[in-house]
């Protein structure tokens, strides 16, 4: 009797630490584009974009955070609050994203 007190608090348990794990998700720049262009993600999550030009990007979103994308690296932004957000390219403005970050 006393497990299967016990057990479901076990599953609440795993439960919690399975959905705290974070992710890295990786968007690819290539040719001017944004792939994928649309990203779903949660807090704590992180996104990777990947510069395969041979020219600078950035990821901006208009009166937020920008990553700098250097010719043929990658850029790295950690997700702290959800929303949505749209994001262009600096130099490239023709180039769009949007990333949406759930609690």
């Amino acid at each position: 009797m006393r497990s299967m007190v016990f057990f479901p608090s076990l599953l609440g348990a795993a439960a919690i630490a399975v959905a705290a794990q974070a992710e890295t998700i990786q968007v690819t720049v290539d040719r001017l584009v944004y792939t994928p262009a649309e990203v779903d993600a949660k807090v704590g999550d992180e996104i990777e974009w990947i510069n395969k030009d041979g020219l600078v990007h950035t990821a901006t979103v208009k009166g937020g955070w920008e990553v700098n994308l250097p010719a043929k690296k990658s850029g790295r932004l950690l997700l702290q609050e959800p929303g949505s957000f749209d994001y262009i390219c600096r130099y490239h403005p023709n180039m769009k994203g949007r990333i949406t970050v759930r609690p």
